[in-house]
């Protein structure tokens, strides 16, 4: 119809940026960008054909281009929100958020009903970890506009980086039931369920995200983790392995492959690996996954200095992403020494009888032995091992510190808040553990408000532990100490202070367990732990490797074989390349 108008008025301005918007939307952009080059001939002060113009070009590739006429139609009409929304889109595809944020902020000033803009500026905001802005955002563009699917994975996505996974479940759910066939929720929804350690289930939303994109390579990759949690290698190295076939630049994949394959110098993923280390195209944090893959790979060869040099690079990179600097910890460190007479004021001294689980806290520096001795505890038949849970930082990080004024009724909500969420954990159980070894810093916090707690503190050798450290690409945030060998020695400075701090302050509360100890005595070990756990003899015990609850921490691994002696003697292969850097520590546990 908009042919035989032409033909009628093919000096129409109008009628021609109406075909580049057919044509636009058919995808044939060329001949799109043809028809409003056009429309822009015919009237230069057009600003919606201006915008158009930017549209199609931006469709093409063409950037810095499109930006040019959104920013002419803009000199036409200032308060066009459409146009500032565009720039904005194509500001930040070109790596400039900055500007990207202010056109954002002015499409919707200009226009107060724009969903679609306060997604884009929620996107901008998440990036920026301003979470609770961005959901700010989110929740609005859902106001208005609350049958659009992308809206509420978006929202999802930030509810899940602030921790607040069931929420973000609903979001994904919600995603899902607004668009059955968009596969991006259906990722993010197996990735809260794996958080949440329903494994299986998240693996069933993989693999309908792999039906739906079978070139999702995230999906497969995904599926792969949540595989290897459970114990199936075979079908996680699989699920790796597809990943990369998906996408051979796939760094991550590669890395999470390296840790369960046993490589040769002519093995096909270790010579992809290396092909893709020395392509200069790949990001920083592509080249940081890769790093730690090929430091595992020439390990396994024999090259223990190319090994090396990888382990450095690697960390070099994770450190620079992440911006860390050890300040941050160490201010941590003096609030919850200088917090805790305010709160041990408050303490709880007897706790009434209630169905509550009791909570069973193992801490310890990471890599210290902290997931063996949850492997072994959590075979008695009245342990679960909940793995490591984040809700004493989660609830209480911010008393523990002092941001937060503790008295009575905040030590109350705080421990309500926490048992809520362990009984979840249970299984039914009369004993939950929670691994999450960094709740070293929160014991006298723990000792507070869970007088029933008992508290293993898994020691070992303070060389290995470091060197541990600082071979282990980490996840999560939380360890960003590990990623330079001072920072890791300078943290486990701390560490040691708070910990002899705690033992003066707390006294019998801590049971110290001694990770060598355990692999060299391991009958007689575990019987001393389970008589500080007040809990009868059970055989399995000695057999954690039986055990095939979910692991999700970096000894997944190592953890389905028998318990073995040495481990903490690897370090010294390295010490040609440490010079002298962790000698001082050999000889002194935790």
């Amino acid at each position: 119809m908009t042919i035989s108008i032409l033909a009628q008025s093919p000096e129409s301005p109008f009628v021609w940026r109406a075909l580049g918007g057919i044509l636009r939307k058919m995808g044939r952009f060329t001949n799109a960008l043809k028809a409003v080059q056009r429309s822009v001939q015919l009237d230069p002060q057009d600003a919606a054909a201006l915008t158009n113009l930017g549209n199609t070009l931006k469709d093409l590739g063409k950037l810095n281009e499109a930006a040019v006429y959104y920013r002419k139609a803009l000199i036409i009409k200032f308060k066009y929100a459409q146009a500032h929304n565009n720039l904005g889109l194509a500001l930040k595809e070109m790596g400039n958020s900055d500007e990207a944020l202010k056109s954002f902020r002015y499409a919707i000033e200009f226009k107060n009903d724009y969903p679609e803009a306060q997604n884009n500026l929620g996107n901008i905001l998440r990036d920026r970890g301003r979470f609770r802005e961005a959901e700010t955002c989110y929740r609005e563009a859902i106001l208005l506009k609350s049958d659009f699917a992308e809206f509420h994975n978006n929202l999802g996505v930030t509810l899940k980086e602030m921790g607040r996974l069931n929420e973000a479940r609903v979001c994904f759910e919600q995603s899902i039931a607004q668009n059955f066939k968009y596969a991006e929720p259906q990722v993010n929804l197996g990735n809260v369920l794996r958080d949440l350690g329903k494994l299986k289930r998240s693996i069933t939303a993989y693999q309908r995200a792999m039906i739906l994109r079978p070139d999702f390579s995230t999906a497969y990759h995904n599926r792969g983790v949540a595989l290897r949690e459970l114990g199936q290698l075979g079908q996680a190295a699989a699920g790796f392995k597809h990943a990369i076939i998906i996408e051979p630049k796939y760094a991550e994949a590669y890395r999470n492959l390296a840790l369960m394959e046993k490589f040769t110098r002519m093995d096909g993923t270790f010579i992809k690996m290396q092909r893709l280390y020395n392509n200069e195209d790949i990001s920083d944090d592509q080249r940081c996954h890769i790093n730690f893959g090929l430091a595992k790979a020439c390990e396994n060869v024999g090259d223990l200095e190319g090994a090396y040099r990888h382990y450095c690079e690697g960390n070099r990179l994770r450190k620079q992403l992440l911006n860390y600097h050890i300040r941050h910890d160490i201010l941590i460190f003096n609030q919850i020494r200088d917090s805790f007479p305010k709160i041990t004021e408050h303490s709880f001294r007897n706790i009434s009888s209630s169905s509550n689980p009791t909570p069973i806290f193992i801490v310890g520096l990471p890599r210290s032995g902290t997931t063996l001795v949850e492997q072994v505890i959590s075979s008695h038949s009245q342990i679960t091992g909940a793995g490591e849970l984040p809700y004493i930082s989660r609830y209480g990080g911010q008393i523990a510190r002092g941001i937060v004024n503790c008295d009575r009724d905040a030590l109350k909500v705080f421990r309500n808040n926490y048992l809520e969420q362990l009984c979840k954990h249970s299984e039914q159980n009369l004993f939950v553990t929670d691994k999450m070894p960094q709740n070293f810093r929160y014991l006298g916090l723990i000792c507070a408000a869970f007088p029933e707690a008992k508290i293993v503190h898994v020691k070992r050798n303070a060389a290995a532990t470091c060197w541990a450290n600082f071979q282990q690409y980490f996840a999560s945030k939380a360890v960003s100490y590990c990623y330079a060998m001072d920072d890791i020695i300078e943290y486990y400075k701390l560490y040691k202070m708070l910990m002899l701090f705690w033992e003066i302050k707390l006294g019998s509360r801590i049971y110290n367990l001694k990770y060598e100890t355990l692999t060299t005595a391991q009958e007689n070990e575990t019987r001393r732990l389970m008589d500080y756990l007040e809990l009868g003899w059970e055989d399995e015990l000695l057999t954690p490797e039986r055990n095939d609850r979910r692991v999700a921490t970096a000894s997944n691994l190592q953890i389905r074989e028998k318990i073995y002696q040495g481990a903490s003697d690897n370090w010294k292969k390295y010490k040609p390349f440490l010079k002298g850097t962790l000698d001082h520590l050999e000889h002194e546990a935790e």
